[in-house]
């Protein structure tokens, strides 16, 4: 700012100070606007509220040690209330009207395909925080959850093998969208090349918002009577309580008939009896019981910050995408660091290669081409707190792969 107009600026606060005004057009220039994009109402703010709060958190963390290229970031929030073409309204809006220099958001499939277009527009910069099903890569996004091959294949690879249970029948459950749809063609492809015939695998989808499973579960227990059976899970939303509580209603035990799910973790069972669902699975790149210094730093400061910000629980849990999200503004920050500047092109540059030691104990790597990071993978058992033990884990970092390898034609698409 020049000093004229610093001093005409200083002088202006003062008269409005006097007359008991505090807000000044100027705070804006002296802040980063960073956009937070999640649903806090509708059948999607189960999993979302708390991505909305972890961004927060991170945010209020950054700011307490100087902010970003010495300025404070000022979060802008909005509530595209699971209704997908709103996503796209408050996109446009937090890129055109507020001016943010970055996104932070969405959850589901169809809510990140509705922004798209407006990112790619506008030129702004989305960091996507949850496991999806590939058979995208986009220059404005930057995807901090799990590809198919750091998930969902793993998971049915060990529930094929002898520590797993031996399945050679699946149940591949979703809700009607394009996550699910996509990740089913994936696995069924996939499992084509393991010998697994269209005869042993039932494919079923469901509505958002879906609530009656009885009929859904008993056609199941009538499946599994052909042989050992698994049930693959991409139930999203609230739709996950009615189904685990129909399971447990129904005496489908994981010793039966194992549910291993994508989209289920610590958040979503808190509002579960899970003591019928003790020894199903779910695959992540994250649980909230890995012990490791740097998760129990996470933890203490997640539980801290839900206290003082009096959120419906002081227990509150951690889970994935919740450590995507912290893991994915932490690495923005960096990158912003590294080109001194918000500007898009230059961040984007910036990322590639960019490291963070994050709660999952590992030291988390962008890479150079792809917009994804190389991650772990967890397979943990359900416990009857609420938590998870994790009886597999992958000897290291599994770099992502965008483009399944078991979709014909994806052989040239690893890279931008």
């Amino acid at each position: 700012m020049k000093r004229r107009n610093f001093v005409k600026t200083m002088a202006l606060s003062v008269t409005l100070a006097a007359a008991g005004i505090t807000a000044l057009p100027a705070l804006a220039a002296d802040t980063i606007k960073v956009g937070i994009l999640h649903s806090l109402s509708g059948t999607m703010a189960i999993s979302e509220t708390a991505l909305k709060d972890t961004a927060l958190m991170t945010i209020a963390e950054i700011n307490a040690h100087g902010g970003v290229l010495g300025k404070k970031l000022e979060p802008v929030v909005v509530d595209p209330a699971s209704n997908w073409p709103l996503f796209a309204e408050k996109a446009r809006q937090l890129l055109s009207q507020d001016k943010v220099a970055v996104v932070f958001g969405c959850w589901t499939s169809v809510s990140r395909k509705s922004v798209l277009p407006v990112f790619k527009e506008l030129n702004g910069l989305l960091f996507y925080p949850v496991q999806y099903e590939g058979e995208e890569l986009e220059h404005n996004v930057f995807y901090t959850g799990a590809a198919p091959n750091q998930q969902a294949i793993p998971a049915v690879e060990y529930l094929m093998s002898k520590e797993g249970g031996g399945a050679r029948r699946f149940v591949l459950l979703g809700t009607d969208y394009v996550y699910p749809r996509t990740t089913n063609k994936i696995l069924r492809a996939f499992l084509h090349t393991k010998g697994v015939k269209d005869s042993d695998i039932m494919e079923e989808y469901t509505p958002f918002g879906y609530s009656d499973y009885q009929t859904i579960v008993a056609n199941i227990k009538k499946f599994a009577a052909g042989g050992k059976t698994a049930v693959i899970s991409t139930i999203n939303g609230d739709s996950n309580v009615p189904f685990y509580k129909e399971l447990g209603n129904a005496g489908l035990k994981a010793t039966d008939v194992p549910v291993v799910a994508f989209s289920v973790g610590e958040e979503e069972l808190r509002g579960l009896d899970t003591k019928p669902l003790v020894g199903n699975l779910a695959a992540w790149n994250y649980f909230e019981s890995l012990k490791n210094p740097t998760n129990a730093a996470f933890i203490k400061k997640w539980l801290a910050y839900a206290k003082k910000m009096n959120l419906p629980s002081s227990e509150r849990v951690t889970n994935d995408p919740m450590e995507a999200t912290y893991v994915g503004i932490n690495m923005w920050k960096q990158a912003v660091e590294k080109a001194k500047s918000t500007d898009t092109d230059k961040v984007i540059a910036a990322m590639a290669g960019q490291t963070f030691k994050a709660p999952d104990g590992y030291t988390l790597e962008m890479d150079k081409t792809n917009h994804h990071l190389h991650k772990p993978v967890f397979i943990g058992e359900i416990r009857a707190d609420g938590q998870f033990n994790v009886v597999w884990k992958s000897k290291g970092l599994i770099r992502a792969q965008p483009w399944s390898p078991y979709i014909p034609g994806n052989e040239a698409k690893q890279k931008l």
